[in-house]
C-alpha cells in the first residue's frame, strides 16, 4: 500500500506545528544566562526545534542525511559541463567514502543513507545503497515530453517516504537531503520557474560550472522544453514535478512530506534539495514549520526559492556543490540551538542576578 494517498484528492497529511507551548519555550530561552535575544538566529531556531519536537528539552537522535542520486534524459542534450557518467561514478564515491559529503558528515557525527532513486547504472546489491530505483535508464527527457509518467513521479515519493520511514524506526528525530544527478540544476531551474513564476533567465544558473556558451545553450534549450509544454499545469505541483523533475527530487519530495508527517526536524540543502522543497511546500504547506533551510547556493535560482517560500538560510559559504554538503555544515548549529535550549542554565538556576 502506498503510504501517501493518492487520486484525485491527494493528502499528504502535515499537520502545523502546535504552539502549545511556545509561551514556555519563549520564556525558557528568555531566562537563559545571556542578555535578551543575544544569541540572535539560534533562538529563532532553538525556539522550532521546540515546536517541532513538542518540548522544553528536546533531543535530535541519530541525525542522517540522505543522499538521493539519478539520471536526467535530457542530460544528453549537453545541459551540463558534465556527462551523465559522473553521476553513477559519484554514487560509487560515496560508498567508498571518498565524497565531500562523506567527510562532513563524519566530522559531525552524520549518517549517511546513499538511494539510488533512478541511475543509469546496475549497482548490483552493494553494501549502503538503498535501491529505490524507478527505471534502470534515469528519467526520459523533458525536451521531448514528459520526463516521468504520473505513476513513476509516484512511485518515487512512495520510495522516498518509506526510507523515512525506515529511519525514524531507528530513532532518527533529524534528517537532511542531498542529491546527485547530472543535469539536475535544469530541472531543479525548470520546477523553479513555473511554480514561483519568477522569470526563466532568473532561475537558470552554471550548475557544475558552464562557461558562458553553455550558460546560453542550457537557457536556451529549457525555454524550449517550456514552449513544447502544451499541457500547461502551473497550479498543479505533481503535473511539474512529473514534466520536469528527476526521481532523485521526487523522492526527496516525498522524503520530506514524510518527514514532517512524523513531526521530524527536515535540513534542507542547497538549489535541487530546494526545488523539492517547493514542491513539498505547495502540496503541504505546513512542511515549511519543520523546514530549516541550511545554506544559501551560489546558484541563481536558490534565492528566487528562498525568497517565495519566505525563508532564511542558516549560513552563507559561496556553496554550489549539492551532494547534502550544506546540511552536514549548518548540522553542528542545529546541534548547538538545541543543546542551548535543553541544557543552558537560567539565571534563577544559576544564581545569577536578572537585568535590573
Amino acid at each position: 500500500m502506498p503510504i501517501f494517498c493518492w487520486g484525485d484528492a491527494m493528502q499528504f497529511d502535515v499537520e502545523p506545528v502546535s504552539h502549545a507551548l511556545d509561551d514556555a519555550l519563549q520564556r525558557a530561552i528568555d531566562n537563559k544566562t545571556k542578555p535578551l535575544g543575544s544569541l540572535g538566529r539560534i533562538e529563532t531556531l532553538a525556539l522550532q526545534i521546540g515546536r517541532v519536537r513538542q518540548s522544553l528539552k528536546p533531543k535530535l537522535e541519530k541525525p542522517h542525511i540522505v543522499v538521493c542520486a539519478g539520471d536526467h534524459g535530457a542530460a544528453k542534450a549537453g545541459i551540463s559541463a558534465y556527462p551523465q557518467e559522473v553521476t553513477w561514478q559519484m554514487v560509487e564515491n560515496f560508498l567508498a567514502g571518498g565524497a565531500a559529503i562523506n567527510v562532513f558528515a563524519r566530522a559531525n557525527g552524520l549518517e549517511l543513507a546513499i538511494v539510488d532513486c533512478g541511475v543509469a547504472h546496475d549497482f548490483g546489491a552493494r553494501p549502503g545503497l538503498i535501491d529505490a530505483k524507478v527505471s534502470a535508464t534515469g528519467t526520459a527527457s523533458y525536451l521531448d515530453g514528459p520526463a516521468m509518467t504520473a505513476e513513476q513521479c509516484a512511485q518515487a515519493m512512495d520510495n522516498g517516504a518509506r526510507i523515512v520511514a525506515g529511519l525514524t524506526g531507528q530513532g532518527c528525530h533529524v534528517v537532511g537531503f542531498g542529491e546527485m544527478g547530472i543535469g539536475n540544476t535544469a530541472s531543479a531551474a525548470l520546477i523553479t520557474h513555473v511554480l514561483t513564476g519568477a522569470p526563466l533567465i532568473d532561475c537558470v544558473g552554471r550548475g557544475t560550472g558552464l562557461d558562458d556558451a553553455g550558460l546560453m545553450r542550457k537557457r536556451t534549450l529549457l525555454q524550449q522544453a517550456l514552449d513544447a509544454w502544451r499541457d500547461r499545469s502551473a497550479d498543479e505541483p505533481l503535473a511539474v514535478l512529473a514534466r520536469f523533475g528527476g526521481f532523485e527530487i521526487a523522492t526527496m519530495a516525498g522524503s520530506m512530506l514524510e518527514a514532517a508527517r512524523r513531526k521530524m526536524l527536515v535540513l534542507v540543502d542547497g538549489f535541487i534539495s530546494s526545488a523539492a522543497a517547493l514542491v513539498a511546500a505547495k502540496l503541504a504547506p505546513a512542511f515549511l514549520d519543520y523546514a530549516v533551510f541550511s545554506h544559501l547556493s551560489q546558484e541563481r535560482g536558490h534565492q528566487v526559492q528562498l525568497a517565495h517560500l519566505g525563508v532564511r538560510p542558516l549560513i552563507d559559504l559561496d556553496l554550489r556543490l549539492g551532494e547534502g554538503t550544506g546540511a552536514a555544515l549548518a548540522w553542528p548549529l542545529v546541534r548547538c540551538a538545541c543543546a542551548m535550549l535543553a541544557e543552558m542554565a537560567s539565571f534563577e538556576s544559576a544564581g545569577v542576578s536578572e537585568k535590573l
